[in-house]
């Protein structure tokens, strides 16, 4: 599996947390059932067709694709019983030829299956590739985009009573808020920033201002955080 923390990668896009994407086509009376799915590992991925599998039990076909990790190492296909080449490839280049902004083809951790409920008139292997790809195309069209980066996690510790405010002040100045814990007498506001020295030093300067100089700033580790695009 493709390390995180070794990507030469900083951002890619995925999909939005929650739940799966469903779209649906009727090409010459064939149904085809596109689900999307957030896929940060291979398990992840197969478990789609798994659950689909299950849902769709009477399906034809349950064809998939899928692309995982920041430099998208991982892709995996599948024509399950259709010709070959004519489901599972074009469906993987949809993925994969995604522009998520002009120019920019970084979408990756994202899973997709098409079921198919056979309409009794035979497309012909140009017909299904196109049904394939226009499919999971369609289906991204109406799927919800995040921007995965890599960020410096700071830590701040703040009094109970605080906390809200100051999280309103930094999101308000645009930082972006990673998840917050709670220990018995303080917040611990996360904080991420971009892993440069100006980055890290402009937010130390913010919350010395932000606080009076009461509260620090403490560098901890980097993680991957989805940003709204």
């Amino acid at each position: 599996m493709e390390n995180e923390d070794d990507s030469r990668a900083t951002t890619y896009t995925t999909l939005g947390a929650g739940s799966d994407f469903r779209h649906e086509l009727e090409i010459r009376r064939s149904r085809f059932i596109t689900v999307l799915r957030r896929s940060p590992d291979e398990e992840t991925a197969r478990s789609l067709v798994s659950d689909l599998r299950r849902e769709f039990h009477d399906a034809r076909h349950h064809c998939s694709a899928f692309v995982i990790g920041p430099d998208r190492m991982i892709q995996r296909s599948s024509d399950d019983g259709e010709p070959s080449g004519t489901a599972g490839i074009p469906m993987l280049e949809a993925l994969v030829k995604r522009e998520t902004t002009p120019g920019v083809t970084d979408l990756s951790d994202v899973s997709a299956v098409v079921v198919r409920y056979f309409g009794g008139v035979l497309l012909g292997a140009g017909g299904l590739v196109r049904a394939y790809s226009e499919s999971v195309s369609a289906a991204l069209d109406s799927a919800s985009l995040v921007q995965r980066r890599r960020l410096r996690l700071c830590a701040i510790e703040v009094p109970h009573a605080e906390a809200g405010r100051l999280e309103n002040e930094l999101r308000s100045a645009g930082y972006v808020m990673a998840e917050t814990g709670y220990e018995a007498r303080h917040t611990i506001l996360r904080v991420a920033l971009p892993d440069d020295e100006a980055a890290i030093s402009e937010a130390h300067s913010r919350l010395a201002s932000l606080t009076a100089g009461t509260l620090e700033l403490r560098l901890q580790g980097t993680d991957w955080v989805d940003v709204p695009r």
